[in-house]
C-alpha cells in the first residue's frame, strides 16, 4: 500500500530559515528573498534572482570560508556562487526533510 508523504516545502513541521544558517552539505528550498534589515542595499534582492535564488529552487551550502566574515560558496541550479553574507542572510530557505523508506 501506497501512502502519501507530504511535500518538504509544505510541511508546517519544517520552519523556513536563513541560508546562512543552513549546515555545509545540507539541502533546502529557497522559500523568499527580501532585504534582512535596512541597511541592505535595495537592489541585492533583485540580484539575487537575477542569479537563480528563486522561490522553490534547489540549494546546497557547498563550502564555507574560515574566517567569520568570508564568503560562503553556494550551489543553485547548475552554477556555483559565492556569497557575502549580508546577502545570503537575504535569502529563507526551508530545509528538505530526507525521506527514509
Amino acid at each position: 500500500m501506497l501512502t502519501h508523504r507530504p511535500d518538504p516545502i509544505l510541511s508546517s513541521a519544517t520552519a523556513d530559515i536563513p541560508l546562512v544558517e543552513l549546515a555545509p552539505g545540507a539541502s533546502a528550498r529557497v522559500v523568499s528573498v527580501s532585504a534582512a534589515d535596512s541597511r541592505t542595499p535595495a537592489d541585492v534582492g533583485r540580484r539575487l534572482a537575477e542569479l537563480g535564488f528563486l522561490p522553490g529552487e534547489a540549494v546546497r551550502i557547498v563550502a564555507r570560508g574560515l574566517l567569520k566574515r568570508a564568503p560562503i560558496a553556494v550551489r543553485i541550479g547548475t552554477g556555483t556562487f559565492a556569497l557575502r553574507l549580508f546577502e545570503a542572510a537575504c535569502i529563507r530557505v526551508c530545509p528538505e526533510q530526507s525521506l527514509l523508506p
